[in-house]
């Protein structure tokens, strides 16, 4: 009976062991994530020109965004995981409250890749298995999105200067005026003129349905019918 007590207590102690240098290995697994995920983890979190620091101040959500990049996670990968979430609710509300000049589809578009990319971030950093590469690399992504948003945002700002030559605000008019009747007036839409266009117009003129009008006139006891594009004709009167 004590030697069997002694050979369990053996393979306990053996047991309690590995147990403990698994442990360590995790630890020590994770400290190498999140040191790698700390160093790496640097956002462009300040304007990269005036357009983009002054839209700030009209657009709520973008300086919040902005703000909660600059704030960075501190002593464990699970600060890091709240971050990540708190990003992602930020960047979606990017699509709120767009100034009128930077709703345009190419500045909606880049929101659009924005969003997915800091929502990847999101996931990737809280998963099980944390994967510190593609973390590192989708910060890096994001980083990039970021700069092409902003450079968008100034070359809109810089063609809105641009004089337009003579005649081109008027032409622009009229191009608006035309869009506008054909969307109240479907049937519009379509220009029979065009060759190649099979519209057919509302109400056709059919071939030798056309009404010419004819001028009577009377002389003393004769009647003369005018008709355009034929002779004239001549009726006696009682």
């Amino acid at each position: 009976m004590l030697l069997f007590l002694v050979v369990l207590t053996q393979f306990s102690c053996k047991d309690n062991d590995e147990r403990l240098a698994d442990n360590l290995r995790d630890a020590k697994k994770k400290e190498l994530i999140f040191k790698t995920i700390d160093k790496g983890w640097i956002f462009i979190d300040t304007p990269i020109n005036s357009v983009s620091e002054a839209t700030m101040n009209t657009w709520p959500e973008w300086r919040a965004f902005i703000g909660e990049l600059s704030i960075k996670p501190k002593k464990t990968i699970t600060a890091f995981q709240k971050k990540s979430k708190s990003l992602s609710t930020k960047v979606m509300a990017l699509n709120n409250n767009i100034p009128a000049q930077f709703n345009t589809p190419q500045i909606r578009s880049r929101i659009a890749t924005l969003i997915t990319q800091v929502r990847m971030l999101d996931l990737y950093i809280n998963l099980d298995k944390v994967s510190d590469k593609k973390v590192i690399q989708l910060v890096a992504e994001i980083n990039l999105e970021m700069v092409s948003l902003q450079r968008q945002m100034d070359k809109i700002v810089e063609k809105s200067k641009i004089p337009m030559e003579a005649g081109e605000s008027e032409l622009l008019m009229m191009l608006d005026t035309a869009r506008a009747i054909q969307a109240g007036n479907p049937a519009m839409s379509i220009n029979p003129t065009v060759p190649g266009n099979t519209a057919v117009p509302e109400n056709p003129i059919k071939p030798g349905s056309m009404k010419m009008e004819k001028n009577v006139k009377k002389e003393g006891n004769q009647l003369i019918i005018e008709n355009p594009g034929s002779t004239t004709s001549t009726q006696k009167t009682n």
